[in-house]
């Protein structure tokens, strides 16, 4: 019996090509100073730190926005010579939180997020057909938290995570002359972030954050195989061509050490740095109910090798505030991918990159509104994975933009 190769990215994001899946898109300030968070101005702090809405200066704060991010990425096959580009739409991560001082010292807060998420479409023809043509992910995570003032000067908090989380994804199975479809709708899972947020001075803000991993679990997805009906039998299908499977995802862990400090009452200069712990990636297990998708020993479960590795994002940003009204803002940071060249999936195409970040900052008073754009300088990458006889060369092109808006009452 023919066995079905899938090599598959289930539930990871495709927006960001630089460090795996996660995509760096949950502050629109935040994005125009790289991405840094150690400044506790409004709510969206939330995400990256739950101690930091202690120091939040209002007792209520609301923070919204959202963002466009438009990518591509091109792939040349060296045999044939032939190159091959994705058409991806424009990725729309979204963000919301919220902050309010229950007392003095107790501060809680909740954060809407969606940290995963966006679309890769490739040519139906293109070389990587077997291996995906279309993946579509969505995620939002949602996170209740409270923060504790043990002094002045530093607070604690905590935050529970609750994911969910969707996937469509397209392949071509051309050994039987048709597609396959993979599709889940309802993967959950669950974590929690913890961390410290100290100023010690005035003029410095030191923040100390941890988000654990949450493992993304898809329990009742469903394959659907576009092939002729006289194979349902071989492949253990129902009579609409369909089988179950499961998954588990685990999306790594992340570590934050982030500093800013004010150089002046209208200027501060915002530096960071993230460990992320992509080490558990590294396997993937899909497991069919019927068809003969993995080896001769348990034919129906398919494991993938991903061999993802531990990175370290370097930030830095800045902030002068030109008048009470307007404020300017620029930034820079340099990503790792979490894997070698051997190991590249165009499913998750990632790429070393550096960044440049930029924005402006308006004030009306409790009404802040922000904008900010950045463009992404992906390092190419000649690769060679044997595990799923995948070669080539591949580049990308990434940008984003963003608007935010934030409302603080005293």
């Amino acid at each position: 019996m023919k066995r079905i190769l899938i090599s598959t990215a289930l539930l990871a994001g495709v927006c960001t090509y630089a460090g795996g899946f996660r995509v760096s898109l949950q502050g629109v300030k935040q994005l125009a100073m790289a991405h840094t968070s150690a400044h506790a101005e409004d709510a969206s702090i939330a995400f990256f730190n739950p101690a930091g809405i202690s120091f939040i200066p209002s007792k209520l704060s609301v923070a919204a926005g959202g963002f466009g991010a438009i990518s591509s990425v091109t792939y040349q096959n060296f045999d044939t010579r032939q190159t091959y580009e994705t058409d991806n739409p424009i990725g729309t991560p979204l963000y919301a939180a919220v902050a309010y001082k229950v007392l003095d010292n107790v501060s809680v807060g909740f954060s809407f997020t969606t940290p995963f998420g966006s679309t890769i479409q490739w040519p139906e023809d293109w070389a990587g057909r077997e291996i995906v043509q279309k993946m579509s992910l969505k995620s939002m995570y949602f996170q209740p938290m409270v923060s504790v003032k043990l002094a002045p000067w530093a607070s604690v908090g905590v935050s529970y995570i609750y994911a969910t989380g969707s996937v469509d994804w397209d392949k071509a199975v051309t050994g039987f002359s048709g597609t396959l479809n993979i599709k889940d709708e309802k993967a959950t899972g669950h974590g929690f972030g913890m961390g410290f947020y100290f100023r010690p001075e005035d003029n410095l803000d030191l923040s100390i954050a941890y988000r654990s991993p949450v493992n993304m679990k898809a329990e009742n997805g469903t394959a659907t195989f576009n092939v002729s009906q006289a194979i349902y039998p071989l492949l253990g299908l129902n009579a609409n061509g369909q089988d179950k499977f499961t998954a588990t995802l685990p999306l790594a862990e992340e570590y934050t050490l982030g500093a800013t400090y004010k150089v002046t009452p209208n200027w501060k200069i915002s530096a960071e740095m993230n460990y992320t712990g992509w080490e558990k990636y590294e396997k993937l297990t899909l497991d069919f109910e019927n068809a003969p998708a993995g080896n001769q020993t348990d034919p129906t479960v398919l494991v993938n090798p991903k061999n993802f590795h531990n990175t370290r994002t370097y930030r830095l940003g800045t902030e002068y505030k030109f008048n009470s009204m307007i404020a300017g803002r620029l930034g820079w940071y340099y990503d790792e991918s979490p894997y070698e060249d051997n190991n590249f999936i165009p499913e998750t195409p990632s790429f070393d990159a550096n960044v440049a970040t930029g924005g402006i900052g308006l004030n009306f008073g409790n009404l802040g509104v922000d904008l900010a754009a950045a463009v992404s300088f992906p390092k190419s990458r000649t690769f060679n994975n044997q595990n799923i006889h995948f070669a080539g060369q591949a580049k990308a092109r990434t940008y984003y933009f963003g608007l935010g808006v934030n409302y603080n009452l005293n």
